[in-house]
């Protein structure tokens, strides 16, 4: 393989990840509003969920930690161009403070429950992480590298701490580890759905990721190091899980049948991430770049060019396809009413799936359009998209 076509391969198959973790998400989204009539906790409770509901929400455990360290590693490609070194403080600043106010502004009315509450989620997390790598950036590789293995591994050893509404820490460890209300009046109140530390070790693992994909390395060594990491976050889940060691609040058991066990076995607390949960997301998704780039069967095919298409124009998508369920949800209401309660809902998991899949072909045109169209413009506000 020539020098050009690893280069295309290499970040061909980084737009391929996001797109494919994008398309998951989809599914998770799709089943937030068709079938929150089965609601599921963090974790889920083995017993009372359906398998299929189970691994369905489990798929989509993948995005959050994909997302956060395809961010680290994206800051550090704008960091390390052709022409040379640039900080990418400013950059992260601006993005940063911008999905903030996303979140805020113009994602708030997508995910209403109560009628007054402002939820903090994943969008607010990147955007925090981007802000904390900014301030970061500048400081030695091994030092950033030591960092982000030290909040990954070692924040579980926290969870022991907690703060009671009102106490002095309450505030800031709600936003660092503990979900919950930031603030809570009869106006407004703000909850915090993803806790931000675990998230900062993330995105700096992602950034020191980055010399891994520079125009200068060598595909076969990359790709290497990304089987030897993958298996090697896998290797140490199935020690810390199998054994109960470490990395998560509730140790598995053995089940009335092997699928339960199984289930119980991957039963991961999300909010915040616990270890095992990165350890699982963070290898699979080691491997999955890896299949991407090497596999020949993926190169230039019509699989690997959708992924693309839908992993260039992440935000976009983003929004498009939250106002579409939004829409299409409403309209399923007007025509049908309520039928599960409080909500419309659809009466199994695979009426979820098929959804999906027709929101995924209803929106991959314009996506790919705005992609295209994004990547000609030189106008610097269509970058924040």
């Amino acid at each position: 393989m020539t020098q050009t076509a690893v280069k295309k391969a290499r970040i061909r198959s980084i737009d391929a990840m996001r797109g494919l973790v994008m398309l998951i998400m989809l599914i998770d989204h799709t089943r937030e509003r068709f079938f929150l009539h089965q609601y599921v906790n963090d974790p889920m409770d083995v017993q009372q969920t359906d398998p299929m509901l189970f691994w369905t929400r489990m798929a989509a455990h993948l995005c959050a930690p994909t997302f956060v360290f395809l961010t680290g590693l994206s800051a550090w490609l704008y960091a390390h161009p052709a022409s040379g070194y640039r900080s990418p403080a400013g950059f992260l600043a601006k993005r940063g403070l911008f999905l903030i106010f996303l979140e805020v502004v113009v994602l708030t009315g997508l995910w209403f429950v109560l009628a007054n509450t402002i939820y903090l989620q994943v969008i607010w997390a990147i955007g925090l992480t981007m802000l904390v790598l900014a301030l970061l950036c500048r400081l030695p590789y091994p030092v950033l590298l030591a960092l982000g293995l030290l909040i990954t591994l070692g924040h579980n050893a926290l969870t022991p701490i907690q703060f009671a509404p009102g106490e002095w820490g309450y505030g800031i460890w709600t936003i660092l580890h503990d979900r919950g209300y930031l603030w809570q009046s009869e106006m407004i109140s703000f909850k915090v759905s993803y806790p931000l530390l675990p998230w900062i070790g993330v995105i700096l693992l992602g950034y020191c990721a980055g010399p891994l994909f520079a125009r200068s390395a060598d595909a076969q060594w990359r790709q290497c190091w990304l089987l030897n990491m993958g298996l090697g976050c896998l290797g140490v889940l199935l020690i810390l899980r199998g054994m109960n060691l470490y990395g998560e609040t509730l140790d598995w058991q053995m089940q009335g049948d092997w699928v339960r066990t199984l289930m119980d076995f991957f039963n991961y607390t999300k909010y915040p991430p616990s270890l095992d949960f990165l350890l699982l997301t963070l290898g699979i998704m080691f491997l999955t770049l890896r299949v991407l780039e090497r596999c020949p069967r993926l190169q230039g095919s019509k699989v690997e060019q959708v992924l693309v298409d839908f992993g260039s124009a992440p935000m976009f998508f983003y929004l498009l396809h939250l106002y579409l369920l939004m829409g299409l949800y409403y309209l399923a209401v007007a025509i049908w009413g309520t039928n599960q309660g409080a909500f419309f809902g659809v009466d199994h998991i695979a009426w979820v799936w098929l959804i999906t899949l027709v929101m995924a072909a209803v929106t991959w045109w314009p996506t790919r359009s705005f992609s295209r169209y994004k990547h000609a413009s030189t106008q610097p506000w269509i970058k924040y998209l």
